[in-house]
């Protein structure tokens, strides 16, 4: 009998995706494992293989939608027929771990925010005037279909004409959706405070200019993020909490003994935060070539899951935007992000007298629940010594 094939579990806690691309028409013949479509999950961009060998009858769902595990995607017939059971769908890289408990938590806290809908109901809503927010869906999982609207149109119209003057509305999808949704996980779980720091950054410049001809004798472009990582490590040695996690459950502090850093990348579909792996154990060269790396794939859109998670601190660069100060987000499940504004030159004293340095002005946004304010300002101060006088990361670090 005909196969239907179902979304597979991907893994970490994705309960849904959206459906990027089709890579196959009905009709045609495809080979076991074979790519077959393309789906957005909250963390990349993934193709999926068909378990089955055969001729697809039937596409079940349309490019743009979001579909949860388990429904149905395309229905693959054999020329023979002899299809006769059907397996469970499986994970697309072999047997994968059972979902965390936590960040399936945080996806039933957010799915509230979600409309189940096509994009031709949508578009049918919008021609009728009716707020699909207002519109209780009678399809599988609650799914609007496009005999609930006419019920519905009288309920919550539209602004339309009442607007004050010329609209756009654009559908929040893709990495933006999950953005948002990620922002609102953070600030709903996490007591969130931000304390900041100016830091004088003067020999730290001239460090990077004399030695960028060096580095880039090796391929790599040399920015300030591989000091600023190398930094906040060897600082979060000597405060562990800021490395760490917390399992409500068991109102339990997870100190991470592994530095696992996110690095916020800013690319043409929003921000993705991509994990540069045991940074005690590389150099700042090294540093350099996995930022770029990973860079290079997040804005690419070719970066796997397995790059995107697990990360035990967050940093962000909002400084190569121009930007001075900000509060930033915690990277949830991580309990602090710190963050790095524009180097800019202003009077400082120096040793003694007012001489024009370059300033760093730095912010760290912290969960109280699992440290206080003290221990974030001495961590912040500790930044900032390595900083001031980057020959102390070359003096102090080790692995």
């Amino acid at each position: 009998m005909p196969f239907e094939f179902r979304l597979p579990d991907l893994g970490e806690g994705i309960a849904e995706v959206e459906l990027r691309k089709w890579l196959v028409k009905e009709g045609v013949r495809v080979a076991e494992h074979q790519t077959v479509l393309e789906v957005e999950t909250d963390k990349a961009v993934v193709e999926v293989p068909t378990p089955r060998a055969g001729i697809i009858t039937r596409i079940h769902r349309s490019e743009g939608e979001t579909v949860l595990v388990g429904e149905a995607l395309l229905t693959i017939a054999d020329e023979r027929d002899e299809m006769s059971e059907r397996p469970r769908s499986v994970g697309i890289v072999g047997t994968l771990p059972e979902a965390e408990d936590d960040p399936v938590k945080a996806d039933v806290v957010m799915k509230n925010l979600d409309i189940l809908a096509t994009p031709s109901v949508r578009k049918l809503a919008r021609e009728r005037g009716i707020d699909l927010y207002g519109v209780k869906g009678s399809g599988p999982r609650g799914c609007i279909t496009p005999e609930d609207l006419p019920r519905s149109a009288s309920v919550v119209p539209l602004p339309g004409n009442g607007e004050a003057g010329p609209v756009e509305r654009v559908p929040l999808r893709g990495i933006r959706r999950t953005i948002a949704r990620n922002l609102l996980v953070s600030q709903r779980l996490t007591a969130f405070v931000t304390t900041m720091e100016e830091v004088d950054v003067t020999d730290l410049c001239e460090l990077r200019a004399r030695e960028q001809h060096a580095v880039e004798a090796h391929g790599t472009h040399l920015t300030f993020l591989p000091f600023f990582i190398k930094a906040a490590q060897n600082a979060l040695r000597e405060h562990p909490r800021l490395n760490a996690s917390l399992d409500e459950e068991s109102e339990t502090v997870i100190i991470k003994k592994y530095y696992n850093f996110g690095i916020a990348v800013e690319t043409s579909e929003g921000l993705m935060v991509p994990v540069v792996r045991n940074v005690e154990r590389k150099s700042i060269l090294e540093l350099a070539a996995d930022i770029q790396e990973l860079g290079e794939k997040a804005r690419s859109r070719t970066i796997s899951i397995e790059e995107m998670r697990g990360s035990s601190f967050t940093i962000t660069n909002y400084g190569y935007f121009g930007a001075s100060y900000a509060t930033p987000v915690i990277n949830w499940p991580d309990v602090a992000i710190l963050g790095c504004g524009r180097i800019v030159e202003r009077p400082w004293v120096h040793q003694g007298t007012i001489a024009i340095r370059k300033i760093l002005p730095l912010s760290l946004t912290f969960d109280h629940r699992v440290t206080d304010g003290a221990e974030a300002a001495l961590f912040l101060r500790k930044v900032s010594d390595y900083l001031e006088d980057p020959a102390l990361l070359f003096i102090e670090s080790r692995c």
